[in-house]
C-alpha cells in the first residue's frame, strides 16, 4: 500500500480506539438532576447576588464570544488566502528562507497576529473582572502573567514546530507516522511535566500548615485510595478573590492543591467537600483517561492533518505547495481553530458527565449533602457564576453541571436516590 492508503487505515485505527476508550471509560449515562429541585435551589441562592452574577455574565459575554469569532476570523484570513504564506516567507527571508526560520519565526508571527487583534478584547475582559471585584490584578500584574503564558506557549510550541517540520522534512513520504506518535507522546509528557515545571510559572505554592483540615484532608485521600504526596496551598488571591481546589499531578506528582482563598472563604467542611470531588477525579483515573483521549485524538488530528494535504484547492487557497512546508502554518491553524469550534459542544458534554460522576464520588465519600450544597452555592456566589446559565451558553461551552444542577444533586442523595 502506498503512504496514503497507510495514513487512512491508522486513521481508522485510531478512530474506533478513540471510540471504544470514550464508550468504555465516560460515564454517558446519569440521571437528570429533578428540574423541581433545581428550581427550588435557585430560589434558596442570595438573589441579589444572582442578579449580580448574572449582570457580570451578560457584561464579560461580549468579551467572551467577541474574542472567539475575531480569533477564528484572523484564523481564516491568515490560513485561507496567502497572507499567512507570505508573512511566513518574510520572517524566513533574512535567513535565506532557512526552513527552520520559517518555521520559528513564521509561526510565532503568525500566532502573534492572531494575538494582536484579540488583546484588546483580553484587556476588555480584565477591566469586567476588576470592576466587579473578582480580580486583584493591577495592570502590571495582568501583563506579568500574559508575558508568562507567551513564554511557556512559545518554548512548547516552539518545540512542536521544529520537530513537525523536521519530519515533514527528512520524512515527507511518512511523517505522519513519526509525527502521530510524537504528539500522543508529548500530550503523555505534559501531563506529568505541566504539574511540576509549569504551575510554579504562575503561582506560588507552599504546604499547607499542620492542623486538622490537612490532616483531615489526607485521611481523606487515604480513605479514598488516592496516594497524595503533599497539601499544597496556592497563592491565588493575587490575582484573584475566586475560590477553588484541584488534585493535580499523576502518580509520584500527585499533590492537593488549595486556593488560599478558598481558605479565607470557605469552611473547613466546605473545603472537604471541595477536595472529595477532586479526589474524585483522582479514584476513577480522569486525569489518565483525558491524557489517553488526548493522547489518541492529537494523534489522529496529525493523521488527518496528512490526508487534508492531499486537497489541492486548499493549499492553492492558503498559497502553499505542501501541507508538510512552513508556508503552511496558518493554514493548520486555521484548521486547528475550526476543530477546536465544531468539538467544543461535544468536549464539554463529556467534561460535564465526569464532572457529575465526581460530584456523586464527593457525596459518597463524605455523606454530607448539606454540606456539599451550601458549598456549591458558596462558588457560585463568591466566582459570580450564573447558577441557571442560559441553555445554548450551557449546551456550547459548560464543562461542569450548572449550580442548581449540583445542589439538585444533593438533594436527591440526601433523599436516598443515587
Amino acid at each position: 500500500m502506498t503512504p496514503r492508503w497507510w495514513a487512512v487505515l491508522t486513521l481508522g485505527v485510531l478512530a474506533v480506539a478513540l471510540l471504544a476508550v470514550a464508550l468504555l471509560v465516560i460515564p454517558w449515562q446519569r440521571p437528570p438532576a429533578p428540574r423541581a429541585d433545581q428550581v427550588d435551589a435557585l430560589a434558596t441562592l442570595p438573589q441579589d447576588r444572582v442578579a449580580q452574577a448574572r449582570e457580570f455574565r451578560s457584561t464579560l459575554r461580549p468579551a467572551t464570544w467577541g474574542g472567539l469569532a475575531l480569533g477564528l476570523v484572523v484564523a481564516l484570513l491568515l490560513g485561507l488566502t496567502p497572507l499567512g504564506a507570505r508573512l511566513v516567507e518574510l520572517c524566513g527571508r533574512p535567513f535565506d528562507g532557512h526552513w527552520v526560520a520559517q518555521a520559528l519565526l513564521g509561526g510565532f508571527a503568525v500566532v502573534l497576529v492572531a494575538d494582536v487583534f484579540t488583546l484588546p478584547i483580553a484587556a476588555w475582559r480584565h477591566t469586567v473582572l476588576v470592576r466587579y471585584g473578582l480580580s486583584t490584578q493591577g495592570w502590571a500584574g495582568w501583563a506579568a502573567d500574559l508575558a508568562r503564558s507567551y513564554a511557556v506557549s512559545a518554548v512548547i510550541g516552539g518545540l512542536v514546530l521544529l520537530g513537525f517540520y523536521a519530519l515533514t522534512r527528512f520524512a515527507p513520504q511518512w511523517w505522519w507516522a513519526f509525527g502521530a506518535a510524537g504528539a500522543a507522546t508529548l500530550v503523555v509528557l505534559l501531563s506529568f511535566v505541566v504539574p511540576v515545571l509549569v504551575e510554579p510559572v504562575f503561582n506560588r505554592f507552599t504546604p499547607m500548615a499542620g492542623g486538622p483540615l490537612r490532616t483531615e484532608l489526607m485521611q481523606l485521600a487515604a480513605r479514598d485510595g488516592v496516594p497524595v504526596r503533599e497539601v499544597l496551598v496556592a497563592d491565588a488571591s493575587r490575582r484573584t478573590r475566586a475560590v477553588n481546589a484541584y488534585v493535580s499531578g499523576l502518580g509520584p506528582t500527585r499533590r492537593i492543591v488549595v486556593y488560599d482563598t478558598l481558605l479565607e472563604e470557605a469552611t473547613p467542611g466546605e473545603v472537604t467537600s471541595v477536595v472529595a470531588h477532586e479526589l474524585g477525579h483522582a479514584r476513577d483515573n480522569d486525569v489518565l483517561i483525558g491524557t489517553a483521549l488526548g493522547a489518541l485524538g492529537t494523534a489522529a488530528a496529525v493523521v488527518a492533518l496528512y490526508l487534508l494535504g492531499a486537497w489541492t484547492g486548499l493549499l492553492r487557497a492558503a498559497g502553499a505547495g505542501d501541507i508538510g512546508e512552513p508556508r503552511a502554518i496558518a493554514l493548520v491553524l486555521a484548521v486547528v481553530a475550526v476543530a477546536g469550534l465544531v468539538t467544543s459542544p461535544f468536549q464539554a458534554f463529556v467534561s460535564r458527565r465526569i464532572e457529575a460522576r465526581a460530584d456523586a464520588h464527593a457525596l459518597a465519600l463524605t455523606g454530607d449533602p448539606a454540606t456539599f450544597e451550601a458549598m456549591q452555592a458558596r462558588l457560585s456566589t463568591v466566582n459570580l457564576g450564573d447558577p441557571d446559565p442560559p441553555r445554548w451558553e450551557y449546551l456550547y461551552g459548560a464543562t461542569h453541571p450548572s449550580t442548581v444542577e449540583r445542589m439538585a444533586a444533593a438533594r436527591a442523595y440526601a433523599r436516598g436516590e443515587r
